[in-house]
């Protein structure tokens, strides 16, 4: 199998995005850590993985506090004795508030989630790649971050800062074998589905921007491309940005 004898921490893993990410790498043979705040949400991942004859274990925690994340990663040594790829998934989102209007509490859960996160797991994981001789670190994008959308403040300036810290990391952590990418997603997850429930007109005018004509399927689309894109498929990519959104975004 594709990934077979990898271990993989997936964050944010028990549900959307994320769950998807973590079925996929176990279907290719990974061994799977999910973390996330919800320990009834993670456990019942850690059950379809086992049904289908996959290994995995729930953490729960909060990737915003760097004892959560240590432990996390503790504790997927202990399960496994390594650490092959991480995907950075958790994030908290946010919208309806310009910039002159965001608030402490606000930045603070949607940075602290995504962009801290982010970091305390990359600095967690990297002796533990090094050491293995090498990994693979997937964090997540956006292309609402880079279009600068009214209204995301807090969100945009995660991301971006999320890119920006990858592209450093790359080049510090290339020596070590370590790649590390971004992938922009645009997939039909629960909010996606929230927002074209209480907005149709406005989610079918954001459609015909996409030339592909949808939004992508968290399984078939995002998260078997991210299996790809962990795999030695792409051994020597490290630092891009990969635009997972049906072609809404086209760069020369």
């Amino acid at each position: 199998m594709q990934l077979a004898e990898k271990t993989a921490i997936v964050t944010g893993g028990g549900q959307g995005l994320g769950r998807a990410i973590a079925l996929a790498l176990a279907e290719r043979g990974a061994r799977i850590v999910i973390n996330g705040r919800t320990k009834s949400k993670l456990d019942a991942v850690v059950g379809e993985i086992e049904s289908r004859g996959g290994r995995a274990v729930a953490i729960a925690g909060n990737v915003a506090r760097r004892e959560d994340v240590n432990a996390t990663v503790s504790a997927a040594v202990d399960a496994f004795g390594s650490i092959d790829i991480l995907v950075n998934n958790a994030q908290t989102t946010s919208g309806g508030q310009k910039v002159i209007g965001i608030d402490d509490e606000t930045f603070e859960a949607v940075f602290g989630s995504g962009a801290r996160g982010t970091l305390y797991s990359m600095q967690a994981c990297h002796p533990i790649m090094k050491q293995g001789g090498g990994g693979c670190i997937v964090n997540m994008g956006s292309s609402t971050a880079i279009t600068g959308d009214p209204t995301f403040g807090a969100y945009v300036m995660t991301k971006e800062a999320i890119r920006g810290l990858t592209r450093v990391a790359a080049r510090e952590w290339g020596r070590d074998n370590i790649r590390v990418n971004v992938i922009c997603p645009a997939a039909l997850t629960e909010s996606a589905e929230d927002f074209r429930d209480a907005h149709p007109k406005a989610y079918k005018a954001m459609l015909k921007t996409v030339p592909l004509g949808k939004l992508g399927d968290p399984g078939e689309d995002i998260a078997n491309a991210v299996a790809a894109l962990v795999s030695d498929d792409f051994q020597y990519l490290t630092g891009a940005t990969l635009m997972l959104d049906g072609g809404r975004l086209l760069f020369p």
